[in-house]
């Protein structure tokens, strides 16, 4: 089902400076020494926005020391942006906050939703992709943009199941949104890989209709495999495992089509030490430029 009908339904806000087209790490407390010892640092930083709601501690200031020394990408984890209630304004109001006291080269979001009637959900769950959840979807990021004053990044999900009320396809619904809001795109190449093995779709198909010139950022994280009853595979994105080789394989063949990128390497359960996750980085780098040559000091 296409979309063509629909113009951007509100004025984007200007696109941000970007972040370098390098790889970057999800920023880990435990990690703040080794990082600020660094001589050979990533690229940027990520961190998750609903850590650092607070005014004040420990966790600000060692993001105010990391933020002289490198660019920082904001990554939330809470608007719930699929729910049936508008996005929270005071959860936006912090937001803007953190936003206006750091900077950060980007923001994003997942395609997904974690609250209902008031009740927060500790997970990130799939939308029936359909007319009224487009309306609603793009309407949520419309307020979004318009309270925070910057164009965010949609980032696809890693999904399990498929609805049968859908009328659209995963990307081409992706593709809708990026259309009438003027959002740019997160493409979680892990995710991609993950939700069209555990859905029996080709990723490459997937990648092939999605909006690929709106992608600003990309991750990559590891997942986990669960052997299920009829002897088939469900596999988790569980972000607690090196990058799989068929992950690396499907980003380089990203790389090819989308040219130098910004790359996050997330890790977020049983955290390595920094030096893993900083070897997966310098990986991520020398993929990319035996694709391109080397892009130091690019910006996106």
């Amino acid at each position: 089902m296409s979309d063509s009908s629909h113009a951007p339904t509100a004025a984007c806000p200007p696109a941000s400076a970007g972040l370098p087209c390098r790889a970057g790490v999800g920023y880990k407390f435990q990690h703040f020494d080794e990082l600020g010892a660094d001589p050979d640092p990533p690229a940027f930083v990520e961190v998750h926005a609903e850590n650092y709601m607070g005014a004040g501690g420990v966790p600000h200031a060692q993001l105010t020391r990391i933020r002289e020394r490198l660019p920082v990408s904001l990554h939330g984890v809470g608007l719930s942006i699929g729910a049936d209630a508008t996005p929270d304004p005071a959860h936006l109001d912090r937001l803007a906050a953190l936003i206006d006291r750091y900077q950060p080269a980007e923001f994003s979001e997942h395609l997904a939703w974690s609250t209902h009637d008031g009740r927060f959900l500790n997970d990130l769950l799939p939308l029936s992709y359909d007319a009224a959840t487009l309306q609603r979807v793009c309407e949520h990021i419309d307020r979004i943009q318009a309270r925070l004053g910057v164009r965010m990044l949609l980032e696809n999900p890693s999904t399990y199941f498929e609805f049968e009320a859908s009328t659209f396809s995963e990307p081409d619904f992706i593709a809708a949104v990026v259309r009438r809001t003027g959002c740019g795109l997160l493409l979680d190449v892990n995710n991609v890989y993950v939700s069209c093995c555990n859905n029996r779709h080709d990723p490459s198909a997937y990648l092939a209709a999605l909006p690929l010139s709106a992608v600003r950022q990309i991750h990559l994280a590891g997942h986990a495999q669960e052997r299920l009853a009829d002897g088939g595979l469900l596999l988790i994105d569980n972000h607690g495992a090196p990058v799989a080789d068929p992950v690396w394989d499907l980003h380089a063949r990203t790389l090819v089509t989308i040219g130098p990128t910004a790359t996050l390497i997330e890790w977020d359960t049983d955290v390595p030490a920094y030096a893993t996750l900083r070897a997966q980085a310098r990986h991520a780098d020398r993929i990319a430029d035996g694709i391109h040559g080397s892009s130091e000091g690019m910006a996106a």
